[in-house]
């Protein structure tokens, strides 16, 4: 039994060992052009170990698995050198692929690579004769390597079983119970998280964050989060594609009405955790806030999850009925960001979550999106972590941002600041009770959050300057709202609130919260032609004002003469309403098609 021990400790060792090795490695191969010190060596390998040891334990299955068998059949060694021989070759290709593609990338290794397996004329084109003998001599060399360190653990195997059935009996029901430990420690823990790319993101400087991650989970994580065939929304030809939707996305600001009292206040954004307008009645509090600031009464939800509708509000970008942008790090990081944008005009930005900020890849959109300081609940106490389902009640988080709002205005820098309520949430678990139905009662508790706050942020200096837009990340279904009542169930708020609003007013053109970015940008006086699918809607240039909404493979637009909701796995429309539906349905489709095929080309 104790030289199993041994063996699989080795095995596993030698695994979190060569992923450090590479680490080094790729650092320096790569640290040209980057800001990059010793010390950040130890970083680096400090925030990747969670991913290190996730992975290793992966290449740890097959060994556990014949240590089991070996303890009632003789298991040959050569069994387990072959497997050897094929981590042996994988991790070479991987490490070497990693650092020697990653000057050309400027990211991770990942599945997109394969897409060039087919023509590998490309790669000869791009690079001389002698790179790429060198790179298959250090192929052969790593791989030779890595076989020898994993062969020199195997000798620690033993080859005959154990001797005595009772000692059979109780060694088995050992592996037997940590065969959960060791799914958990793959899994990455307990928690409403599992291990992800964007766990290790620590730095703003990307290039510290691409050393942390694992090349070989980050293959196998993208290879396992692609797009897929998506010739399902193939409907048209280009050209057609284009003319359906030559009047929908027009993104330029042109002689935009004027909201603002000046172009550059502070901004703080904050998503209300699935706070469609189906719960007004819950948050009457909000509704007196509407005749307080801007209100766009006609804005719907892009999506119909968080991790969807953050990067449609926060990157102006479109939602998928069956792909999550966040959860693919390697099309999220090309997106364009609020955040992004500011920044370039010398604003401090800082997000504000009080769960767990790795839960969807979350970490590395936010900091890939400009959002250069992340506040999550590893920050706040051990109390305050327990003291909501999800994380930290928006009561405390709200307070946190009051403080954060103040100390930025009186360091005179500029800032943008966004933040995601958390505590309207199944379980619906909040310290209040002023309704009979737990999920609205959720809602008056944050209906009281928010106004609490606005009351005390109004009584500050800090308001003077401040602009404060208030949405949803998205809404829900519950009790009438379904299916068959998208308008209800997508219909969110957005609101602008703040000294730097010029008057109340209600702009009841109909929108989408992905046009939020491009609407900011253009009342800011700021160039957002990167944000291609987000319209200024205070803009003459927004002509064709239209609203889109998917889900589980369905997709939902309306436009002032109606509305349609098609689903693509029946291939047929459920609702529908209005004088030109089948026209309506046609854009809706080309709107889909073309914002897929953006998807696809980053």
């Amino acid at each position: 039994m104790r030289r199993r021990w041994l063996y699989l400790l080795a095995t596993f060792l030698f695994t979190v060992v060569l992923f450090i090795v590479a680490k080094a490695v790729f650092m320096l191969a790569n640290a040209a052009g980057h800001d990059v010190v010793v010390a950040d060596f130890f970083s680096v390998v400090g925030h990747g170990l969670t991913l290190d040891f996730s992975t290793a334990l992966y290449v740890l299955v097959v060994p556990f698995l014949a240590c089991l068998l070996s303890v009632w059949l003789p298991v040959p060694r050569w069994v387990l050198s072959v497997y050897n021989g094929i981590i042996a070759v994988a991790f070479a290709l991987a490490f070497v692929a990693d650092t020697s593609l990653y000057p050309f990338w400027g990211f991770k290794l990942d599945a997109s690579c394969l897409q060039y397996l087919s023509q590998p004329e490309g790669l000869t084109q791009s690079v001389s004769l002698g790179y790429l003998l060198l790179r298959l001599l250090a192929l052969l060399l790593v791989a030779v390597i890595i076989y020898l360190g994993y062969s020199l653990a195997l000798r620690l195997m033993p080859v005959q079983p154990v001797p005595v059935r009772r000692r059979k009996l109780v060694k088995t029901l050992v592996y037997v119970l940590l065969l959960p430990l060791m799914v958990i420690g793959i899994r990455g823990g307990l928690g409403e998280s599992t291990t992800n790319i964007g766990q290790v993101y620590y730095s703003q400087n990307q290039f510290l964050n691409h050393s942390a991650v694992n090349p070989v989970f980050s293959f196998l994580y993208s290879l396992s989060h692609q797009l897929g065939d998506l010739s399902e929304y193939d409907f048209f030809s280009d050209d057609e594609c284009r003319q359906l939707t030559a009047n929908v996305y027009t993104t330029e600001s042109l002689d935009s009405d004027t909201l603002l009292t000046t172009t550059r206040p502070n901004v703080v954004v904050i998503l209300l955790e699935s706070a469609g307008e189906e719960f007004a009645s819950a948050m009457p509090r909000l509704q007196q806030l509407k005749k307080q600031g801007v209100n766009f009464s006609r804005c719907y939800g892009n999506s119909w999850r968080t991790d969807r509708g953050t990067v449609c509000a926060l990157s102006g970008y479109p939602s998928f009925p069956t792909v999550s942008v966040m959860k693919m790090p390697q099309k999220s990081r090309t997106l364009p960001g609020i955040a992004l944008k500011l920044k370039e005009q010398g604003y401090r930005t800082s997000y504000l979550y009080g769960g767990d900020i790795n839960f969807t890849n979350m970490r590395s959109y936010l900091v890939a999106s400009g959002w250069e300081q992340l506040v999550s609940q590893d920050d706040f106490t051990s109390a305050e972590c327990h003291s909501a389902q999800w994380g930290v009640r928006d009561d405390i988080t709200f307070q946190t941002l009051f403080q954060n709002i103040q100390e930025g205005a009186r360091s005179g820098q500029p800032f943008l600041y966004g933040y995601s309520t958390l505590s309207s949430h199944e379980p619906w678990d909040v310290p209040t009770r002023k309704l009979d139905d737990e999920v609205f009662n959720a809602f008056a508790y944050l209906d009281d959050c928010l106004a609490d706050f606005v009351e005390r942020l109004r009584a500050t200096p800090a308001w003077d300057n401040l602009l404060l837009v208030l949405t949803a990340d998205h809404g829900i279904n519950y009790k009438q709202i379904d299916q068959s009542t998208p308008l209800q169930k997508n219909h969110i708020p957005m609101l602008w609130l703040g000294g730097a609003v010029r008057e109340p007013r209600e702009v009841s053109l109909l929108c989408n919260q992905s046009d939020l970015a491009a609407t900011l940008l253009g009342q800011m006086r700021l160039p957002h032609d990167d944000f291609a699918f987000s319209r200024d809607v205070l803009s003459q240039s927004y002509v064709y004002p239209t609203a889109v909404h998917n889900y589980n493979n369905a997709q939902w637009m309306a436009d002032s003469t109606g509305h349609v909701l098609y689903d693509f796995t029946a291939r047929r429309t459920i609702v529908q309403e209005g004088t030109d539906v089948e026209r309506l349905l046609r854009v809706s489709k080309a709107m889909l098609q073309l914002t897929i095929q953006d998807l696809k080309n980053r």
